[in-house]
């Protein structure tokens, strides 16, 4: 893809709107939406990478109660023309096809390559990638298997909500999430990823979220590992001009309730 001229590809991850409680994110979700309300006048595309929502669960016909700002405004920069790409994170990963039919917006489970100005990129959530965190792994598999999803759309969905909600906070084997501080390159798994990835396949930028811990280092002669950070405590995003990539922090004042 070639960028338009004065365009550019924004990227943003680790929402979690829901957490710790509606009320609380809510100052967090209007930010979120000023922030959006911003881009859509240059954005040639938008990439959210997972998280969303600090929970996300598609009954048949029942869809999370919320959320109706940032669901309308995405909406409405879609319907403008502009693409938007969703990757699923740990937290929303139950996600099927409610945004595909409601938003026109893809929804994509695992990384996915693309190339912009000549530019090429890896972009995914990054949960469960590298090395170690066998545990989480291994939670991810029976959270993910058909028959899991099956079983639990039989709960009534406030009991599962409800259930969902307090697992996504208080169990942070479910949750996938380590301490929001630098690891040092040899033990963050995503580093130690990005490099694996470079030994078969040139990228310039391997972008991901997950470690809620803004960061570009460099993984390869012309390849840089990003992570974008959060939306909890750093307000940071990810830009991509059509030469270099940035991050940056969203400073607006956050509305009042």
């Amino acid at each position: 893809m070639t960028i338009s001229p004065n365009k550019k590809i924004y990227f943003a991850s680790d929402q979690h709107l829901g957490a710790p409680t509606p009320e609380l994110s809510f100052p967090r979700e209007q930010k979120f939406v000023a922030w959006l309300d911003e881009v859509k006048k240059d954005a040639e595309c938008l990439f959210l990478l997972g998280d969303l929502f600090d929970f996300w669960f598609e009954y048949k016909t029942v869809v999370p109660k919320g959320f109706v700002r940032v669901l309308g405004k995405l909406a409405e920069i879609r319907d403008s023309g502009i693409p938007i790409y969703f990757f699923v994170g740990n937290h929303d990963l139950w996600m099927s096809d409610y945004f595909e039919k409601e938003l026109n917006i893809p929804v994509y489970h695992d990384n996915q390559e693309y190339e912009f100005n000549g530019k090429k990129f890896l972009i995914g959530h990054g949960d469960g990638k590298g090395p170690g965190d066998k545990g989480y792994k291994r939670m991810k598999k029976v959270f993910t298997s058909p028959f899991s999803k099956w079983l639990y759309r039989w709960l009534h969905p406030d009991i599962g909500m409800k259930l969902a909600q307090y697992l996504s906070v208080k169990n942070k084997l479910i949750s996938g999430e380590a301490d929001v501080k630098f690891l040092g390159e040899d033990n963050e798994w995503l580093v130690q990823y990005s490099k694996r990835k470079l030994e078969t396949q040139h990228y310039d930028y391997l972008v991901f979220g997950h470690r809620h811990l803004p960061m570009i280092i460099k993984v390869g002669d012309n390849s840089e590992y990003v992570n974008l950070g959060d939306w909890i405590g750093y307000f940071t995003y990810g830009v991509f001009d059509g030469e270099k990539f940035e991050l940056k922090e969203y400073q607006s004042a956050t509305p009042h309730k």
